[in-house]
């Protein structure tokens, strides 16, 4: 399927200058992969519980702020 994205000029020569840096990809490649990224769901509990700053961290911790402890 195929979609028209509208993408400022200053983030195109950015997509431009990291295409010249890496020919293997191309901007569709490129942009596939920052959406994969930005639309992944996100597992902070392991990492809060390593920051001690959460107990037993749920799936959700990084955007839940009830399990913060309080102290």
């Amino acid at each position: 399927m195929k979609r028209t994205l509208y993408i400022p000029d200053e983030l195109w020569a950015q997509l431009d200058q990291y295409l010249k840096d890496h020919p293997e990809q191309n901007p569709s490649s490129v942009i596939q992969a920052a959406l994969a990224e930005k639309l992944r769901p996100k597992n902070g509990s392991k990492l809060l519980s390593l920051a001690g700053i959460v107990e037993n961290a749920p799936i959700d911790a990084s955007v839940n702020e009830d399990y913060l402890i309080q102290g």
